[in-house]
Order: structure tokens, then sequence, then C-alpha cells
């Protein structure tokens, strides 16, 4: 069974549908990433995953139906976001944000994840008391990732988490998302517009064009598709 199923989903703003009858699959522990141009729906379709907007159809998260659910009730559920624009807290320090995170848990274990979140992004445990607003913008996405695994969830969504860095902070963030996989079993559903390095740490894939979902194809199918190189991976 999939840990998150979503059939015919429509989602928008106002009177129209930005997604028109979507279908996508996350099983446990996979890593799954979705493709598209700008205005495709990409950023539309995480908000209507994780609550922040109205969506219609099917869809479940660990079995149970999530489609009317708030975002705080979503999260406690075990689906934990990472917006696009990290939307970290910026009148806040590194450990302040870390703390939010864990509001759900009410306390438990909150030393030990600290310390988990310092050892992956070390960066993150030297300024730790240092206000969000003035981290660069790899290291508000280090803490971006660390706030939304403080809830402890099972799956964890990212809305474009390279825009704005660097390559090589590209690099180092997508290597720590396959470590959280690896080491945690968490399952991740990206969107994500640099598409070779999301390809290299994903199983499958979907690719989104203007609101409507192809079906599911392997990874290394989409890396060795030669419109999809020309489209998407710039080759």
């Amino acid at each position: 069974m999939s840990l998150l199923k979503i059939e015919k989903m429509y989602a928008g703003y106002g009177a129209g549908d930005v997604l028109n009858g979507v279908d996508l699959s996350v099983d446990a522990g996979e890593i799954v990433v979705v493709l598209g141009a700008n205005g495709a729906g990409k950023t539309t379709l995480m908000r209507a995953v994780s609550g922040m907007i109205a969506r219609r159809g099917v869809v479940e998260f660990d079995g149970e139906t999530i489609a009317k659910a708030s975002p705080d009730a979503i999260v406690r559920r075990g689906l934990a976001q990472v917006p696009q624009g990290r939307g970290t807290i910026v009148d806040l320090t590194v450990e302040e944000n870390l703390r939010a995170g864990a509001l759900i848990l009410k306390g438990k274990g909150l030393a030990e994840d600290l310390d988990r979140w310092y050892t992956i992004y070390p960066r993150l445990a030297e300024r730790r008391k240092q206000k969000a607003g003035l981290l660069s913008g790899g290291e508000q996405q280090m803490l971006a990732i660390s706030r939304a695994m403080m809830s402890r969830p099972r799956m964890l969504l990212c809305d474009e988490p390279s825009l704005g860095l660097s390559p090589l902070l590209t690099e180092e963030l997508f290597a720590s998302l396959q470590e959280i996989n690896t080491e945690l079993g968490m399952a991740i559903l990206v969107v994500e517009q640099n598409a070779m390095i999301a390809l290299e740490i994903a199983s499958r894939g979907y690719l989104l064009e203007v609101g409507v979902m192809g079906d599911s194809r392997p990874a290394d199918a989409f890396a060795s598709d030669d419109s999809i190189r020309a489209a998407y991976l710039g080759q």
C-alpha cells in the first residue's frame, strides 16, 4: 500500500483549477521527484497535499483520507513540508526555529533531535544562537529541512529545495536528503527544476505539464529520454 496516494485531485486558486485530475503515489521509504517547467503546477501540488489550499479528489496518507484535513492536522499525521522559499522564521534564532518545529511532540526527545540535526548540519550547530534571517541561503535551507524533521514525520515534501543555491550547495543539500532517506527510511516527495540532481537520488519520477500529470517512470528512464534531457536537463 502506498504511503501517499493521490487520485483525480483538482486544486487551484479562486474559481480556476491549476491541477486537473492529478494521480500520484509514494511508497514508504521512497524518493519520488516531480519534474515540470515554471507554471506547470508543482508548487500548487505541494500546497494541496499539505493542506494549504483546498483540493478535491482522493488524497490519502497511510490509508487515511487527508483531503479535508488542515495543515496542522496533516503534520500531526506525519507529513511535513519544506516550502519553496524556505519559510524560516527570520526573527527567531536557529535553535528557536528548531524548537518550533518540535512543538507537536511536547518536548519528547527534544535534546536528542537537536543533537541529530546539528550533527547532520554542523553549520547550524555553529549558528544555533544566530537569527535565521542572517543565515546564508544554503544555511536557511538546511534549517528549513531540519525544522520540518523535528516533528518526526514519516514523509517529507520538498518544494524546489535548490532554489537560489549554488551548484556546490545544491549537491550538499541533495546528498543530505539522500542520507535522511537512507538512514531514517524517510519517504520524500521532491519537486525540483534541477532535474538531473533530483533524478540521481530518486527511484521514480513524474512529469507535470500544465496541471496534468504523466505516468510514473523510473528515474533512469527520465534521465535517458532525449526529449526530457533537452527540455529539463539542458542536454
